[in-house]
């Protein structure tokens, strides 16, 4: 969580900072601070709430700087105030400092400090981080960085600026992402390669316990034995173009109208239909590797997971592969049994989920696996971290609950599993109808979002309960499960997606006239067993609402609202019903007047543990 973004060179600072921020507010807006050198003083301003509250003041203050770092603010440690908006400063306000992280042992290191005389301000952890800093200060400024990493335990990346060093700003990466960017007598620095789109296309990224000493003229990287070190600077192949809502209320509905494109760009390039099979850009050197895979490992965080979740159905039922999905947070701390020929499958929009990066990290120490990483940006930290990666190609994603990219990463995975499969067993017939099920997908999803205005109306109807289950059977299920969430995440009522056939199992005493179930019934091998459930459902007089295919017709009868899609083969269906549950809770959300880009509590990218 959390986003930095910093700038040096000929232009406004001020300006040029809050416009990156603006880009990485997704990582949180809780609060927001700037600080920079002016006439060889630090000068602040941090405001609580969003940037544009910033914003507003640091126009009426007029405020100019050399050079500024910046902050958007997830809170950890301490309550969303002033005092603990970043930036923060040591004692004697000689650095300010901006940090995205968490700081494990800071309770220690504060108690040290106080004993020492140091006097805090704040609730915070990053204020230790500058006290420490200071403490071994001696004139040079990434010598006493680097005394300082070591005493801190955690994950954690760093901007800073003192004022006896203008025109320099100071960045370190632990197990948290920083990126420079380059450009013609100016460098930015950012939590996030996408807020750097407008600026350059050209960066380097910091490696753990790296320093980066940034001025227009030069940048030197230090390593933590405060060796000086060359890094490479690599070319961004994203277009630079501005992301807007366009005429859209929200970025999460302008996503979720975007997803015919973006399975379109997840397709493209991939398909082999004369061969009845796929072809990712990148795995020609590793089909030997891929031939030899006896058992698969899934690792994912949230949405992602319940991407792995459904490929988890795909991959055994079309290659006949065993599958375990883990969430990574979990997975990390087990004494996990990876046998010989697993290949693992590490799922994350951003790249920068912290879990999954270190439970992948896990594994390159044990030399377990070869990691395969799914996802929408290059240059991410797990895609760096991988023996290879797909990427998604479905552009920025601002809404922080995930929308295109989940559609996108079940394309992907839905176009491995084809791949592992014709490596094995499945002929060439059987290949080309599943491409051929799968190219009408972009279109069966536009015919999807012309339902919208009756969704809506659905959903207007819907708004009014606190309590939801989402239920389905096989594939349906981890589609539940995503649905659930999405409800949750940004009209903040209690859902609960649960496979169908456990409902006897407890869940059931929960039925009544006041919790509604959204009943997922369009995997056809278990159609008749979920109208049963439903059935079982009614008579407890729980209200249902069903999303059904054109051929079920069956269940109109027993249901009390029926949504409709287009008819495709099951393991495809979880595409087509997502779109209907993204509207479904986007729409009870705007019903409710909920924040939905930016839902309370929540960040997009969830860099810290």
């Amino acid at each position: 969580m959390c986003g930095i973004f910093g700038y040096v060179g000929k232009n406004n600072a001020v300006a040029i900072v809050i416009e990156g921020l603006k880009k990485l507010e997704y990582r949180g807006y809780d609060s927001a601070g700037i600080a920079g050198l002016k006439d060889g003083e630090i000068v602040f301003c941090k405001e609580v709430g969003k940037i544009s509250v910033l914003e507003k003041v640091l126009l009426e203050k007029k405020t100019v700087l050399d050079l500024a770092i910046a902050h958007t603010r997830w809170a950890t440690h301490g309550i969303p105030s002033e005092n603990n908006a970043h930036p923060h400063f040591d004692m004697n306000r000689s650095l300010a400092l901006v940090h995205n992280g968490i700081i494990e042992n800071y309770a220690e290191l504060k108690a040290q400090l106080s004993a020492e005389g140091v006097v805090f301000q704040s609730d915070t952890d990053t204020e230790v981080i500058a006290n420490v800093i200071a403490k071994y200060y001696r004139g040079n400024l990434p010598e006493a960085v680097n005394a300082a990493l070591p005493l801190l335990k955690g994950a954690y990346a760093i901007a800073l600026v003192h004022k006896d060093h203008p025109g320099k700003i100071i960045a370190v990466a632990n197990q948290s992402p920083i990126v420079i960017g380059v450009s013609q007598g100016e460098v930015f620095i950012s939590s996030d390669t996408h807020a750097l789109a407008s600026g350059t296309r050209d960066v380097i990224f910091l490696s753990d316990n790296e320093i980066g000493v940034i001025s227009t003229d030069k940048i030197e990287i230090f390593n933590c034995h405060n060796e000086q070190i060359e890094k490479q600077t690599e070319t961004l192949k994203y277009s630079g173009e501005e992301v807007s809502k366009g005429d859209y209320e929200h970025f999460t509905l302008k996503e979720i109208f975007e997803q015919p494109q973006t399975i379109r760009n997840a397709c493209s390039s991939r398909l082999m239909e004369e061969y009845g099979t796929s072809f990712f850009e990148g795995l020609a050197e590793h089909l030997a590797d891929l031939h030899t895979v006896e058992r698969i490992l899934i690792l994912a965080c949230g949405t992602s997971w319940h991407a792995g979740f459904v490929a988890s159905y795909l991959i055994e039922e079309y290659a006949r592969i065993p599958v375990q999905v883990e969430i990574s947070s979990e997975f990390r701390y087990k004494n996990a049994i990876v046998a010989q020929n697993t290949l693992v499958i590490a799922i994350s929009q951003s790249g920068e989920t912290a879990d999954t990066i270190a439970a992948v990290r896990e594994l390159k120490r044990a030399k377990a696996a070869k990691i395969l990483s799914i996802s929408n940006v290059q240059g991410s930290t797990l895609a760096r971290e991988s023996d290879f990666t797909i990427f998604l190609h479905a552009g920025p994603e601002i809404g922080v609950c995930s929308t295109k990219a989940f559609t996108s990463q079940l394309v992907i995975l839905s176009l491995f599993a084809l791949q592992l499969a014709r490596m094995r067993h499945m002929n060439i017939e059987e290949g080309r109808q599943f491409l051929e099920a799968l190219k009408k997908i972009p279109d069966q999803v536009s015919s999807i979002l012309k339902q919208a205005d009756s969704i809506a109306q659905i959903a207007k109807k819907y708004a009014q309960y606190n309590n939801f289950f989402f239920l389905g059977r096989q594939y349906m299920y981890p589609t539940c499960l995503e649905g659930a969430l999405k409800l949750k995440e940004i009209s903040y009522i209690n859902a609960v997606g649960y496979p169908a056939g456990e409902m006897k199992h407890g869940p059931i005493a929960l039925i009544n006239e006041e919790c509604p179930t959204v009943a997922l019934c369009t995997n056809h091998k278990t159609f008749d067993k979920i109208v049963s459930n439903l059935m079982e459902v009614k008579a407890r007089k729980g209200p249902i609402l069903a999303i059904i295919d054109e051929s079920q017709e069956k269940v109109s009868a027993i249901v009390d609202d029926v949504i409709r899609i287009p008819q495709t083969i099951d393991s495809l269906a979880p595409i087509l019903t997502t779109i209907v549950t993204q509207l479904l809770a986007y729409f009870i959300a705007h019903e409710l007047g909920a924040e939905i880009d930016q839902p309370k509590n929540l960040a997009k990218s969830v860099t810290v543990e």
